[in-house]
């Protein structure tokens, strides 16, 4: 996976990020990050069709993969979107970037969404995979969502009750989790899910990420709700067999929150980004093309 690409870990304002890179410094840079439960491995199938025009870089969000997982706090704010959103406006500044297309799938791209808000000059286009944004998603929760996004309501349960329960067999907590929204199927790579499981069964994993979900319910809601509309041009995709088309209408939420919205219906599960890599790096690249990026 990544051929070509450097692996290197870098200090993002005090925190260690973990990025996959493919150092062409001298092309347009496109920024891409990864969602639960996973790393930045879950681009491998993306980047290939996207390596000749842009510089990518892939980090693991911190609290994922090989990247920091410092220790939190009563409020969460350690794992906040704006925290997280902070490293990557610091990962920029390190590659001497001043603003990137983002490409972002799940929690990456609720990352993302902060980071749009909190450093709007950061980013030239953003495209969201499959979520709707956080706030209009709780407060739109129905039962059926409930069911299907269990894990929303499980992981901020107060630490340490699901850190200690997932820890007890974390891999079969992925599987089964991640399964579930594919229906049973397992479309990853062997190397991506072997880098995936090792990295989530480590303790200070489990609990990062249950952080992550906790700050999402809680202090995230709060920095939302002091509003704010992105206003660079957004690309809303969404699976087809997915849960967030099934329960929510994605465009229309987003057009509450960003100012240029276009959308589209994927092909496959939340996981699209790897059961249809091709088709995932054509919408990127004809949504990057429009808004001054390269034609691919």
């Amino acid at each position: 996976m990544f051929e070509g690409f450097v692996e290197e870990t870098v200090s993002c304002g005090g925190q260690d990020i973990f990025v996959r890179h493919n150092g062409a410094a001298d092309k347009p840079p496109l920024l891409m990050l990864h969602g639960y439960p996973q790393t930045s491995a879950m681009w491998h199938g993306v980047v290939p069709y996207l390596t000749d025009h842009y510089h990518i870089l892939c980090p693991d969000l911190r609290g994922y993969g090989r990247s920091a997982k410092p220790a939190s706090d009563p409020a969460h704010l350690t794992y906040s979107k704006r925290a997280m959103a902070g490293d990557f406006a610091h990962l920029l500044d390190q590659f001497g970037i001043d603003s990137a297309f983002v490409a972002s799938h799940d929690r990456g791209a609720r990352v993302a969404h902060r980071l749009g808000l909190d450093h709007p000059d950061r980013i030239r286009a953003l495209a969201v995979m499959d979520i709707a944004p956080t706030r209009e998603m709780y407060a739109g929760t129905t039962d059926a969502f409930a069911r299907a996004y269990w894990h929303w309501f499980y992981l901020i349960r107060p630490a340490p009750e699901p850190e200690r329960m997932i820890g007890a067999d974390a891999r079969a907590f992925w599987l089964g989790k991640c399964g579930g929204m594919t229906g049973g199927q397992m479309p990853f790579h062997p190397d991506a899910l072997e880098e995936y499981l090792s990295c989530f069964e480590m303790p200070e994993a489990i609990h990062a990420t249950c952080e992550d979900y906790r700050a999402a319910a809680t202090i995230d809601i709060a920095h939302d709700d002091e509003g704010g509309m992105l206003e660079m041009p957004v690309l809303a995709l969404w699976a087809a067999g997915g849960v967030v088309a099934r329960c929510f209408d994605p465009l229309a939420l987003w057009q509450q929150r960003a100012t240029q919205v276009t959308g589209a219906t994927m092909p496959g599960t939340h996981y699209f980004a790897e059961e249809y890599p091709e088709e995932t790096a054509r919408h990127l690249a004809k949504f990057f093309a429009k808004h001054g990026g390269p034609t691919v």
